[in-house]
């Protein structure tokens, strides 16, 4: 079945709504008005179809318990209800159809449970085109409006495995931005400059969200290590560039605008150089050559797409950003004298 908009079909359920049931509507205020309560109705039904045990007769080998309940005969019909009979709080016997009816109805075959719970699993299928994460938005999207507040969803299979790697990859992204962040503040010595290496790491996962979006790829596992790839790929043109402005604003007492256009200017080509080696090298998997290229696509195309944008932004993004945080860092701390080379004096001879 397809429903227009909806972005699952072959919708099934184990819930089959097929098993005839009979449900007992107790009048409660008949039952009071009759000296009579609910526990002595549900008693009586429990003594005439369920397993009463009375007691146990001993034999010389061997014990038998004795159960009470109705003849097999008696049990297959709901019109034995008026063969049996309540005392009520003054002693008299009370029918049971005439405090209670009979309800005919169709109810589940089996009820099943997630933990202790009463639960229905709905099975799907995803219509070609669209992802797995696209169906399990619009499938929570409707459950918030559909289902009481009562009722808790959870997805299982190949739903809840999608739902858990998604979790898991997010937090090993920001991991290994946090490790980068960390190495670099002790490389520099600074907790401004990691900020201006790694201004660049927006500009690349968008790069590679785009590419993924115009080439129709879903955000699989193989798209997200291409995202962790572009963090110790892209931050590298910005430690060339940064690496040195900062020497030259040490040794050459430079100002920071002029350090990091210089800087810019000479590492031009290494940038392009490491950044085109690195492109080319991905172009294969990114057309999915090879045994098995076409589920490492993604991991391509999210390496291609990340570096062709970040390289025009961040020969333009770096600069500026250094330059800002450079002058904010200024305005805290007294400024470097540039450093001057030792020159050693020739200790006088002895004669």
């Amino acid at each position: 079945m397809f429903v227009p908009g909806i972005l699952v079909r072959g919708i099934d359920s184990d819930l089959l709504i097929k098993n005839p049931q009979v449900n007992i509507v107790v009048d409660r205020d008949k039952a009071a008005a009759l000296k009579l309560n609910v526990n002595q109705v549900e008693n009586a039904l429990y003594d005439a179809f369920g397993l009463r045990w009375l007691s146990t007769i001993y034999a010389p080998t061997n014990q038998y318990r004795v159960l009470m309940e109705l003849l097999p005969k008696y049990q297959a019909y709901s019109d034995t209800m008026s063969l049996l009979y309540l005392r009520s709080g003054d002693g008299k016997l009370v029918p049971l159809d005439t405090v209670a009816k009979v309800v005919k109805d169709t109810g589940p075959q089996s009820v099943n449970h997630y933990g202790q719970f009463p639960s229905v699993t709905v099975s799907f299928n995803l219509v070609p085109g669209y992802s797995l994460g696209d169906a399990v938005s619009q499938i929570r999207e409707i459950a918030s409006q559909v289902l009481s507040p009562a009722i808790t969803t959870t997805f299982q299979g190949s739903a809840k495995a999608f739902e858990d790697s998604l979790k898991n990859l997010t937090l090993l992204l920001v991991v290994a931005i946090m490790v980068v962040y960390i190495v670099l503040g002790i490389l520099y010595e600074s907790f401004i400059h990691p900020l201006t290496i790694l201004s660049g790491l927006p500009s690349a996962g968008f790069g590679a969200l785009l590419t993924l979006y115009l080439f129709h790829i879903d955000l699989n596992i193989y798209a997200f290590v291409g995202l962790i790839m572009l963090i110790g790929i892209v931050k590298k043109n910005a430690i060339m560039q940064i690496d040195f402005a900062l020497a030259a604003e040490r040794l050459e007492g430079m100002k920071p605008m002029d350090a990091i256009y210089k800087g810019c200017l000479i590492r031009f080509r290494p940038i392009m150089m490491t950044t085109m080696a690195a492109l080319l090298g991905a172009l294969p998997i990114a057309a999915g050559y090879g045994a098995g290229g076409e589920a490492r696509r993604p991991l391509g195309l999210c390496v291609v797409g990340g570096l062709l944008f970040s390289q025009l932004v961040t020969l333009y993004l770096t600069p500026v950003i250094y330059t800002y945080l450079a002058a904010l860092g200024a305005r805290g701390s007294k400024p470097r004298e540039p450093k001057r080379p030792r020159v050693s004096q020739p200790e006088p001879a002895h004669v």
